[in-house]
């Protein structure tokens, strides 16, 4: 199945995954600082404000550092003691979009392709993606630690294009990060900006695939 608007024929949908196919990520880090004895914006601070966590999360992110390392490195400066695992630890309450998995579904049994583009934040020992039960709804992923380039860089969505074998004005992009979406688009790729609840996104793109039957 494809899905015709007046200038374009859709026959792929690129997923981001955090805060895409994810729905509670900031709420379920919150509530582990809480459990670890931090004040509950301790790691969004961290990661934010830091410089140092910062550029450990980029070379993360790129696969020039290993999750482990970067596990060991962040602990102490957020205050937390043990360090083994500690990005499974801060994400182990985060779940799957249903809505957005539900979507993912219904596209590609109608027929779309599927690619996942993310900014990966390490597999090993925690891998993200199998906690969330993801990897199995794609033809095609992209993620950035394997790639070792990163979105925003125009390269990473260009592969996306060429893994799928469309072109960008085949495709559409969805991403909660409205900086990840200029390059995709002069690529002529659909943007879409995720906002939550996810239940306004997952009706636009149901609306633009033809798929508002399927998600009834």
């Amino acid at each position: 199945m494809t899905s015709q608007t007046p200038d374009r024929e859709y026959r792929a949908l690129i997923l981001d995954f955090g805060g895409v196919l994810t729905d509670n990520a900031s709420l379920a880090i919150r509530e582990w600082c809480v459990s670890e004895g931090l004040d509950q914006e301790a790691w969004r601070r961290t990661l934010g404000q830091n410089p140092d966590v910062g550029a450990w999360y980029r070379q993360l992110e790129r696969g020039t550092m290993s999750q482990a390392e970067w596990n060991r490195r962040t602990a102490p400066i957020l205050g937390v003691a043990q360090h083994e695992n500690l990005m499974g630890r801060a994400w182990a309450g985060v779940k799957p979009s249903t809505g957005m998995v539900a979507l993912a579904k219904a596209a590609r049994a109608a027929g779309y392709r599927l690619a996942m583009l993310s900014n990966s934040f390490g597999l090993d020992p925690y891998d993200p993606y199998a906690a969330c039960g993801v990897w199995e709804l794609f033809d095609v992923t992209v993620v950035s630690e394997l790639e070792g380039m990163a979105k925003p860089d125009p390269e990473i969505y260009q592969l996306a294009l060429d893994r799928l074998d469309l072109p960008g004005e085949a495709c559409i992009f969805v991403d909660d990060y409205p900086g990840n979406l200029p390059p995709a688009e002069a690529l002529g790729i659909t943007t879409v900006l995720a906002a939550k609840p996810h239940q306004g996104t997952v009706s636009r793109l149901g609306a633009l695939l033809g798929l508002d039957a399927a998600l009834a």
